[in-house]
């Protein structure tokens, strides 16, 4: 099975191989330069987004290479080292003493998956279940999370209130006084929160889906 890091790393190798930068081999195929920059290989959602099958033939008519060529470099590529992160249920989050007063994972409760090091010793991993958030987040899906990560509008982030409550939301809008959230699945409406009734917001960057 390839993986996205695998792929990705064959076509810096390929452009290594022939003296260029990704940007340069992007070009050189007569693509945008853009194409194969490193902040389209992720969406600001946290997706993974793959190279197309029109860019690869591309560079690889460009470069001469071919697809067998390419497909030794995939295999070279040596994995991302993994660790483990802390998990746990969404159900469960709002439960008391899984968390610090900064959104931290704290408490012995949390179980682990394995995933590539994101550098945030605080990130952590929720586990979604019901139907709430579908279709963007179904039942199972797991989303990794970063409490330190800065936050703007329209990013996908986890709130949890003093009250225990814990959501999954778009953030249309936050000031200092209020919040505004966005619920992911249409059925389902809208909530504002005051800050004073939040206990900490967290941004979302990468789903399993």
């Amino acid at each position: 099975m390839l993986t996205h890091h695998q792929v990705w790393g064959a076509i810096d190798a390929l452009a290594a191989a022939h003296g260029a930068t990704a940007s340069g081999l992007a070009r050189k195929a007569g693509l945008d330069s853009t194409t194969f920059n490193k902040s389209k290989r992720c969406s600001d959602k946290g997706r993974l987004r793959w190279p197309s099958t029109e860019s690869i033939s591309k560079v690889l008519d460009a470069t001469g290479a071919s697809l067998e060529e390419f497909l030794g470099m995939v295999r070279e590529v040596k994995e991302v080292p993994k660790h483990t992160i802390p998990l746990i249920g969404l159900a469960q989050a709002g439960a008391g003493g899984y968390f610090g007063d900064a959104g931290f994972p704290v408490g012995a409760g949390w179980d682990e998956v394995a995933f590539p090091h994101i550098g945030s010793p605080h990130a952590y991993a929720l586990e979604i279940s019901g139907d709430s958030m579908s279709p963007v987040y179904r039942d199972g899906d797991i989303v990794i999370v970063d409490p330190e990560a800065a936050i703007r509008r329209g990013d996908r982030v986890v709130v949890k209130t003093l009250e225990g409550e814990v959501l999954a939301k778009e953030l249309k809008r936050q000031t200092a006084k209020t919040i505004e959230l966005k619920s992911l699945n249409p059925d389902h409406e809208d909530r504002n929160f005051a800050m004073d009734q939040v206990a900490w917001v967290a941004r979302i960057l990468w789903s399993s889906q």
